[in-house]
């Protein structure tokens, strides 16, 4: 036997790799790859392989792991622009940057709950509000901020307080008469704080009175009186108390503005202004004026029926009526004052010269004698 050297190891031959293992390895591969894809993504419920599949679709965002979402994300509605969320839980005056691009408004996917692509903190942490409903919270929140109703006890009076006239003394006959027409601007004084009570009045001064003491509604058709020029100052004054009934003109168109005005007068146009009725037995009504003989005939029952509705006042003597006395501003506020009280728009008030409801005895019934020298001008009103 021949011993021979040992033969040097044959080498292993290299051959060229297979179709069929390329195949199998690229297969291996894949399925290692999609594990560890599945395993890294699988957390995210919300990942849509839509978007990896379809090319036109919004690419999904990259959440980072320790990213903040804030709690509770509303739903977005379609083409809904993004806000900024406030995380009162973060340090103050923090800017959060932004991790995720933002999305377009036209997105493929309208049902995903977009997140915001930046967070501000804000320095102060907002209080929570609580939703309230259409109906039942918006009831309660009116009734809420509603205030009590607080109703006075008494009705403060808007009538402002008398003029304290320098020429009108506490203890004046006129004096409280004076002091509820002039409170209510009905009468009013002079520039140097004065009343003058004992100043008689003319029937232009008397028209104007009448116009503010009573309701009167504007004149329709004037009188064109030929002693009364247009832009005399109490023009309109006259015209209404002419269409009220109070004042009648004088006979050729005349009104006669600047003649004093008696006090027979005086209550004859309050009586007509008012449309009191005359009394069925005037006479007997009369006869407890001392001075009833010189009541003018035309002014009988008109004064009959001021007598038993209390509009005459008389000062000092409550007998005595002086029909054909000028009326001084005092006696005119007593007689206005009483005919307002007659229509409701005053309270009465005490006064010894007030001339009540005459009680006349029959023993003592009389017929006076009257004067026709009070009526002013034939067939004309003394008005």
């Amino acid at each position: 036997m021949t011993n021979r050297p040992p033969s040097e190891p044959e080498s292993s031959q290299r051959t060229a790799l297979g179709f069929d293992e390329f195949i199998a390895i690229l297969v291996a591969f894949t399925t290692i790859g999609a594990i560890l894809f599945w395993s890294l993504s699988g957390r995210y419920s919300n990942w849509n392989l839509n978007g990896l599949l379809s090319p036109s679709s919004t690419p999904s965002p990259s959440v980072q792991p320790n990213q903040v979402l804030p709690s509770p994300t509303p739903k977005v509605e379609p083409n809904a622009v993004p806000r900024f969320n406030v995380l009162p839980s973060s340090p103050p005056e923090t800017v959060i940057e932004p991790t995720t691009p933002s999305f377009p408004t036209n997105s493929a996917t309208p049902s995903r709950a977009v997140l915001p692509s930046a967070e501000v903190i804000p320095t102060q942490s907002p209080q929570p509000q609580t939703p309230v409903s259409s109906s039942t919270g918006l009831e309660s929140s009116i009734t809420s901020l509603a205030l009590p109703l607080v109703t006075p006890a008494k009705q403060k009076s808007i009538i402002p307080p008398p003029i304290a006239f320098n020429d009108v003394p506490n203890n004046f006959w006129g004096r409280r008469f004076i002091d509820v027409l002039s409170s209510r601007g009905i009468l009013k004084g002079f520039p140097d704080y004065s009343f003058r009570p004992n100043q008689p009045v003319n029937r232009a001064e008397f028209a104007a009175i009448l116009q503010k003491a009573f309701d009167q509604e504007p004149s329709k058709t004037a009188i064109a009186f030929q002693d009364v020029p247009t832009k005399f100052w109490a023009t309109p004054a006259i015209d209404q108390a002419i269409s009220a009934g109070f004042l009648t003109g004088y006979p050729k168109k005349t009104f006669k503005p600047q003649q004093n005005i008696s006090r027979v007068q005086v209550l004859v146009a309050l009586v007509s202004g008012l449309n009191l009725k005359p009394p069925t037995s005037p006479n007997q009504i009369l006869s407890v004026y001392k001075d009833a003989k010189d009541i003018p005939t035309y002014a009988i029952s008109k004064i009959a029926a001021a007598t038993t509705n209390g509009l005459v006042v008389n000062y000092p003597n409550q007998q005595i009526i002086a029909p054909n006395k000028v009326a001084s501003r005092t006696e005119v506020a007593a007689m206005i004052h009483q005919a307002l009280v007659k229509r409701g728009k005053l309270e009465a008030i005490s006064s010894q010269n007030i001339v009540q409801q005459l009680r006349v005895s029959p023993g003592l019934s009389r017929t006076p004698k009257h004067n026709l020298k009070g009526n002013l001008s034939a067939g004309g009103s003394s008005q």
